[in-house]
């Protein structure tokens, strides 16, 4: 079926997932309105500390949670709850997750593992080809010589090769990639990260990244979003975001990693509660911009107005009243 190149393969618009809170307290506002594309053949990576919310994004973009707000497209068309919608949704776009060794039943056989996909959607075609070609797509060559062996019989990276092979096997269209290398050794983690380009490069697959490492979406992605505090707050090109980042948070995120050159910047106290997101812009509490009065001028609108909602597409803006000459510019 062909598909305008036009239209994002991915495309969220005001998203939003907010989760109930217990015994009268606050709903958490996990997703707090985000906008994000992901293009045919294009890797995004979205980037921010653990509790920011880009997990749960990830999982409503694949239909895992439902969103309480705005809208999820596949390919153009909107992304439809039923059951039978979600199980052939879930059959073009796959979730790849950070433990492979929780992600793998250990009483399964590799070949068990990869082919389980296949027998949930009613595989009709030569199971055991299709395996093989799977996990020799994955690295694990040649394919027969790991059908009988277990989870325990492997190094991490291979079990990790094994759940993209049992993504693969279903040929799809997207792969989302919770943490994908986390779990690995540093002798590993560029094995994986390799392969996922050539996949990028060989399938025209695309994918998103969910990770906490600025250094890993330098080596991968196409583009990046950081986020913060259920939206995101910056994004753009890889090399435009991560040379010169415009926000704050952005700027201490890629001050701890070793090439930086300069002094890591300490945010001060941990991100608030997700049922209690500060007023004005969400970052202020904790902004080195903001305390160090560097951003005086806007210290006002900092602390009383909020931001916009950051475009999806492939522009570079940052959601920050210190940035001008943006959608995210200081209002009138």
């Amino acid at each position: 079926m062909s598909r305008d190149p036009a239209v994002p393969l991915l495309s969220a618009r005001g998203l939003r997932v907010v989760f109930p809170g217990r015994r009268g307290a606050p709903a958490a506002r996990a997703v707090d309105g985000v906008d994000l594309d992901v293009g045919a053949g294009e890797i995004v990576a979205l980037v921010g500390e653990s509790g920011c919310g880009k997990t749960t994004l990830a999982r409503s973009l694949l239909g895992l949670v439902r969103p309480t707000g705005g809208a999820v497209r596949f390919g153009g068309a909107p992304l439809a709850y039923t059951g039978r919608a979600l199980k052939a949704y879930r059959k073009r776009a796959q979730l790849v997750l950070q433990d492979p060794s929780g992600s793998l039943n250990p009483r399964h056989t590799v070949y068990d593992a990869v082919a389980e996909g296949l027998r949930i959607h009613g595989y009709a075609g030569d199971e055991r080809a299709a395996v093989a070609e799977a996990l020799s797509r994955a690295g694990l060559r040649p394919p027969e010589r790991f059908f009988l062996r277990y989870p325990h019989e492997l190094s991490g990276g291979q079990r990790q090769r094994v759940v993209i092979a049992g993504a693969l096997v279903l040929e799809p269209e997207l792969i989302v990639a919770d943490e994908p290398v986390a779990s690995l050794d540093a002798s590993v983690r560029g094995e994986i990260l390799a392969l996922l380009l050539r996949l990028r490069d060989e399938l025209g697959l695309s994918a998103l990244v969910v990770t906490h490492d600025l250094g890993l979406a330098w080596n991968i992605a196409d583009r990046v979003a950081v986020m913060y505090l259920g939206r995101i707050v910056e994004t753009g090109p890889v090399e435009t975001v991560l040379t010169a980042p415009r926000h704050p948070y952005t700027q201490a995120l890629l001050s701890v990693l070793p090439e930086s050159g300069g002094e890591p910047v300490v945010l001060s106290g941990e991100p608030p509660d997700p049922a209690r997101v500060p007023r004005g812009c969400r970052f202020h509490v904790r902004c080195q911009a903001l305390a160090s009065g560097a951003a005086a001028a806007v210290s006002d609108h900092c602390r009383t107005k909020d931001l916009p909602v950051l475009a999806g597409d492939t522009s570079a803006a940052a959601a920050c009243h210190l940035v001008t000459g943006t959608t995210a510019a200081v209002g009138d």
